[in-house]
């Protein structure tokens, strides 16, 4: 199933996409409460949807929000190293990597209080002049665990939706400087969407035990990247199984597969002075996201709000 959030007019709702259709569940009821009911109750809600919704609203008169516009938590993993070496490489860095990559899957917590929907503006970070997008899968914990199994993680998985992990890439330097990890670079929005497309509905893009879906951004029209997480170097069966290491994973929960290669500006610097850089996201500029199965999402950057100085010159 693709499981959406709507606004109709009246509040969020609970849905299923049913082609240029949304067949809408009773009011209350949150995508995030199913989940966290477990597979049965989905896998009933579903039924309900199909054979008597309490509403059914053509897609162009809703508006879709992110389908879990407040998760309970998320993670972003870093598991395709080839964005880091592409980092690197405009940055005029050496592209080798410290062992520790080769060790295991690198994660950061980010702000599920900034999800925004596949369609909202996103406004610049307050202060950024070096915005940036960054394409991504997300995987949605359908059953809570602890301690998992590489080999079995991913069965932990309820579904996967898009995800751009928005960032300021000259607070992330101020970040990067202090030394403890993401901070203001990559708290201003998260995108979530268009759909949580449940994990049965992605099968037939599975070969050899990865999804080899395909995964493009565009901005302004013009294709950024494409690939595909079959090329991740930690598989999303490692990466929770890092994760859960002495930590309970919950339903509703999400987590990032970290950026497909070539999927933010940042590896397509080609100036020594980053600041310099014409492509940085502007007020007006459409970001988009295209997964296989998954849909599209289409947003339009817009200014941010003043920087109010903690000090006098700061």
């Amino acid at each position: 199933m693709r499981w959406v959030t709507y606004d109709g007019g009246a509040g969020l709702r609970t849905g299923v996409l049913d082609g240029e259709t949304v067949r809408g569940l009773r009011a209350g009821v949150s995508l995030l409460s199913l989940v966290e009911a477990g597979g049965e109750a989905l896998a009933e809600a579903s039924g309900t949807a199909r054979r008597a919704p309490d509403e059914v609203r053509p897609l162009a008169d809703v508006r879709l929000c992110a389908p879990l516009p407040r998760p309970p938590s998320l993670r972003d993993g870093l598991c395709f190293l080839d964005h880091l070496r592409g980092c690197y490489r405009a940055l005029g860095r050496s592209e080798e990597l410290h062992p520790a990559w080769s060790r295991g899957p690198a994660f950061y917590f980010s702000n599920p209080s900034a999800v925004v929907g596949p369609y909202d503006d996103v406004p610049v970070a307050p202060g950024s002049r070096m915005f940036d997008l960054e394409l991504e899968l997300g995987a949605v914990i359908g059953r809570a665990g602890r301690d998992l199994d590489p080999v079995t993680a991913e069965s932990h998985i309820v579904g996967y939706t898009l995800l751009n992990d928005w960032t300021a890439r000259d607070h992330q330097v101020r970040d990067l400087a202090l030394g403890i990890g993401m901070g203001k670079s990559k708290d201003s929005a998260v995108t979530l969407g268009p759909a949580l497309v449940t994990v049965d509905e992605l099968e037939e893009y599975r070969h050899d035990g990865r999804l080899a879906l395909e995964l493009r951004a565009t901005v302004n029209g013009e294709e950024l990247t494409r690939g595909s997480p079959a090329d991740m170097d930690w598989t999303f069966g490692e990466l929770l199984a890092y994760v859960s290491r002495g930590v309970d994973l919950t339903p509703g929960e999400v987590i990032g597969s970290g950026t497909v290669p070539g999927g933010c500006l940042l590896e397509h610097v080609d100036t020594p002075d980053m600041a310099a850089f014409r492509r940085w996201l502007r007020p007006g500029d459409i970001v988009a996201l295209h997964g296989q199965g998954l849909g599209q999402t289409r947003q339009t950057v817009v200014a941010g709000t003043d920087v109010i100085p903690l000090r006098p010159g700061l």
